[in-house]
């Protein structure tokens, strides 16, 4: 039988293969978007910067879940593949088992000190009381959320991507009804958010545990754990450039907010949130289109397919580049349409965010390649390129850029620290193209 990966390589076969993966992160995007909206609309423009203030603690937690999670999916499918069945099933259970009680010692550490946290991340007087409202009731359910994020991965390793989706869509759906109920209707303000991404966060975590514990059919499934430290390190160590992104991402969060605070106040970190929301959406479908393309990949790597790969490297290179386009055109036509979702036009965050958003747009110019270039060297099997790739560009170059360019320029500086350190990350990935082409096959000729 012919696999579905067995297939000519053009423009179309890559948009409709890649297609599920951007859908997905598209959902999750668009409901955080939402989620955003929804707490700027009901509570106000001072608890929507409260989120973004929180962001770097909730990062950590999403770190831990994606290291642990893509770890387990890659060592749990080998074992798959070796036919070891109760070893997959041994270790999985293992790794659950240990993370659950690691976010519920997280959990009880971070309550213990919320208050020296929040205000290391950079919360004023006013922003203080609406962190520590979200902050509070969203840590009861960090042992869920972890799971949850895990569960992304595993259930595709079940070979349940469709599943995976429904699963999203649901608690997705859920999250923004709750949103709705506990804010608009009870009026428990940015605590009812929280509760309400708290129980979005139950629904995949208990349909993770449900269906891998009584689901005979399930590829692997949920036994008496047995102790493995050996092999969870492993699976850590698998998963660790994921979790070195998601870190970097925190930090660099952490400093736009202080660095807007010390030269705005609290109109520029609510100012900051918007922009960064948008770029969540937006970048969702760049990040889609190069995890959906890497396993095709690795999968004419295998076949030693150079001609294959030569074509999807020209024709992702040519979609990336085109998307970035988009995007920055995007931000300038609708920016003031996006930023109006959030605040008033005669709010004074308004203006901050639309033009702040006209000059972070030009990252979008470069990203999409950057994050491609990435997902290449992944396919390949070249983990230490490719988690230099993203640790210098999501960590080392815009946290330099923020700091150097908000000393020389001040706010302008801060709203271009993107464009500048994904413009110096591009020449990397450049440069690591180049110097590897005649090591992997994209740099092979193209038979017509």
């Amino acid at each position: 039988m012919k696999h579905a990966m067995d297939h000519e390589i053009t423009p179309g076969f890559l948009l409709h293969f890649t297609l599920p993966s951007i859908i997905m992160m598209m959902v999750l995007s668009l409901y955080t978007f939402a989620d955003g909206i929804l707490v700027s609309y009901f509570v106000g423009a001072e608890a929507f910067s409260a989120i973004n203030v929180v962001y770097p603690l909730m990062s950590v937690v999403v770190a831990l879940g994606t290291m642990f999670g893509t770890g387990t999916t890659a060592i749990v499918s080998r074992k798959l593949g070796e036919g070891d069945q109760k070893g997959a099933n041994e270790l999985f259970s293992f790794v659950i088992f240990v993370t659950m009680g690691i976010g519920l010692i997280f959990g009880i550490l971070t309550i213990s000190f919320l208050r020296p946290i929040i205000e290391m991340l950079g919360a004023n007087d006013v922003l203080y009381p609406y962190c520590y409202q979200y902050a509070m009731p969203l840590l009861c359910f960090l042992p869920m959320s972890i799971l949850q994020i895990q569960f992304q991965s595993l259930i595709v390793a079940a070979g349940k991507p469709q599943m995976g989706l429904s699963v999203t869509i649901i608690s997705g759906i859920t999250n923004i009804i709750l949103d709705y109920v506990f804010m608009g209707v009870f009026h428990w303000g940015i605590s009812g958010a929280a509760v309400a991404t708290g129980i979005g966060f139950c629904i995949p975590a208990v349909f993770g545990l449900c269906y891998f514990r009584w689901n005979k059919a399930a590829a692997f499934r949920l036994v008496r754990p047995v102790h493995n430290w050996r092999q969870l390190a492993s699976a850590a160590a698998n998963g660790s450039s994921e979790m070195v992104s998601y870190l970097s991402e925190s930090v660099t969060t952490f400093l736009f907010n202080i660095t807007m605070m010390h030269l705005m106040g609290q109109q520029g970190v609510a100012a900051v949130a918007i922009v960064l929301y948008v770029d969540f959406m937006l970048v969702a479908m760049s990040l889609g289109y190069a995890m959906g393309v890497a396993p095709l990949i690795s999968y004419n790597y295998g076949k030693q397919d150079a001609n294959n790969i030569r074509k999807i490297f020209r024709i992702s290179l040519i979609l990336c580049a085109g998307m970035g386009i988009c995007m920055t055109a995007g931000t300038h036509w609708m920016g003031g349409r996006l930023t109006a979702l959030f605040v008033s036009e005669k709010d004074p965050i308004y203006i901050l965010a639309v033009t702040g958003m006209g000059y972070y747009g030009f990252s979008y110019l470069c990203k999409g390649c950057n994050l491609f270039a990435s997902a290449l060297f992944t396919a390949f099997g070249n983990g230490r390129v490719s988690a230099l790739l993203s640790f210098l560009r999501t960590l080392i170059f815009l946290a330099g850029s923020i700091i150097t360019m908000a000393a020389l320029f001040g706010v302008p500086g801060v709203w271009c620290a993107a464009p500048v350190a994904e413009l110096m990350a591009l020449c990397v990935s450049i440069f690591c193209m180049v110097r590897y082409r005649k090591i992997y096959p994209y740099g092979a000729k193209v038979e017509k």
